[in-house]
């Protein structure tokens, strides 16, 4: 007996076309509260399937070798080149779509369980070193003591390299956020407002020294209550300015900090499950970025000392 159908998938067959099927597929994301940016690259990856199928080709009618051939045709037949990211997602969404009709009985054999799943491991970001680090926040607490001081570059760039936070993540940040007060010193909690993120949530500890620059720019800047209330591109731009002024050949960015982060933490011998709850990532993101983070460190060790 197949499992009793979900309402997304209920009226579909075997002999059912694709459109009926990935308005439904569309439906069954929505109800698992996927994020907009994955439902419409998932229903976007089965629309061109079944564009390059015949017309008349139903759910039923689909075999392995009809996938096989698609993702070939993505490689080499196509006009429009196919990253290896891009193709990796694309088998991801066809293995997905069609696991989730055996599932619910609209097919009783999955065309796409022995389709080879494509594995990219993206190229290793950029990260800062030790010195680069110590010069970056040399150049920001200058800003403290100028003669018009100014404290957002040291407290924006000293947080996001102790926390590792996402862009998105500090600009949700609001004073309540934060918590100076803790018995084992000052705390930020991360908040999403979507139910779907809430197991991205979580506590990190904050050096005490930035305590300091944190108070001198509330009284410069006197937030009501989101902690940095400037555009993305405006915060993007202190951190470029500030790596100009270090002197860096380096970008710096919000996702540079936050990979130079997670190696300080793996330098230092923070346990691998402790740098993945403190980065918010699931296990599976973690495998890609554990490999990385050992991978940065090796070349590091390997590089000859800064003269």
């Amino acid at each position: 007996m197949p499992p009793e159908s979900t309402p997304a998938s209920i009226h579909l067959s075997a002999q059912s076309s694709f459109l009926p099927a990935i308005q439904a597929w569309e439906q069954y994301l929505q109800d698992q509260a996927r994020s907009l940016y994955t439902i419409k690259a998932f229903t976007g990856d089965l629309e061109l399937f079944a564009s390059y199928l015949p017309p008349d080709r139903t759910l039923g009618a689909v075999t392995t070798r009809d996938i096989n051939h698609f993702l070939q045709w993505l490689q080499t037949g196509r006009k429009v080149p196919c990253s290896p990211k891009s193709l990796a997602r694309r088998v991801t969404s066809l293995k997905a779509f069609f696991r989730w009709l055996t599932k619910y009985g609209v097919l009783l054999v999955d065309p796409a369980e022995k389709v080879l799943q494509q594995t990219v491991i993206s190229p290793l970001p950029q990260v800062l070193t030790v010195e680069e680090q110590a010069k970056v926040l040399e150049i920001a607490n200058r800003y403290r003591t100028a003669k018009k001081p100014d404290a957002r570059p040291y407290t924006l760039t000293a947080l996001l390299l102790a926390s590792g936070i996402k862009k998105g993540e500090c600009l949700g940040i609001h004073q309540n956020h934060i918590d100076l007060d803790t018995p084992d010193g000052p705390v930020l909690f991360i908040r999403y407002p979507e139910p779907h993120n809430r197991y991205k949530e979580r506590k990190i500890n904050l050096p005490g020294e930035w305590v300091g620059a944190y108070h001198e720019y509330l009284a410069q800047y006197q937030p009501t209550s989101q902690v940095f209330a400037w555009s993305p591109r405006r915060l993007e731009y202190i951190l470029e300015d500030l790596g100009s002024a270090a002197g860096l050949s380096k970008h710096l960015s919000f996702d540079m900090c936050r990979w130079t982060c997670a190696l300080n933490d793996y330098r230092t011998g923070t346990e691998a499950d402790q740098i993945r709850q403190k980065l918010g990532i699931s296990k599976i993101q973690w495998r890609e970025i554990g490999l990385k983070l050992r991978k940065l460190a090796e070349n590091e060790a390997d590089s000859p000392p800064a003269v």
